[in-house]
């Protein structure tokens, strides 16, 4: 198990913050995922090419803190098939686009904005997420 460091997420919860904040400064949009992936799938007009530069650095990031630490991700185990991650991944793009947003737009953004909505949608995705966890792990005896 490593020991934790608070290094890591300060440093990664200030880059999402400085991203967020620079879109909204020069682009007047909110930095909500699902609304930005959402816009390219279904070429909503105006703003292919900020969309697809925002989508191509979020895999590029990733990608280059896979090559400089290769820890950082640990090593895929129990996920599932990959049927059953298509299917969780589908249900997850449903679930934002009924939401009317993601937990970036709505947890980053919207909180930062003191949007009502978005902190009702923050706090349905957090109570989601632990009767989620709860269920797979206690009822159904997923492994940890």
């Amino acid at each position: 198990m490593q020991e934790f460091s608070a290094t890591g997420p300060l440093v990664g919860g200030a880059l999402i913050g400085l991203s967020a904040s620079l879109l909204l400064l020069f682009n007047g949009r909110v930095a909500g995922i699902s609304g930005i992936f959402g816009g390219l799938l279904f070429r909503e007009p105006g703003g292919a090419a900020w969309r697809a530069a925002f989508v191509a650095g979020l895999l590029l990031g990733g990608l280059a803190l896979a090559a400089a630490h290769p820890g950082a991700f640990p090593p895929a185990g129990g996920g599932g098939s990959l049927g059953l991650v298509v299917a969780a991944g589908l249900l997850v793009g449903l679930g934002a686009r009924l939401g009317n947003g993601c937990t970036s737009g709505h947890g980053v953004c919207g909180l930062s904005r003191l949007s009502v909505r978005s902190l009702v949608a923050t706090m349905t995705f957090m109570a989601t997420a632990a009767i989620t966890v709860y269920v797979s792990h206690h009822v159904l005896g997923a492994a940890r």
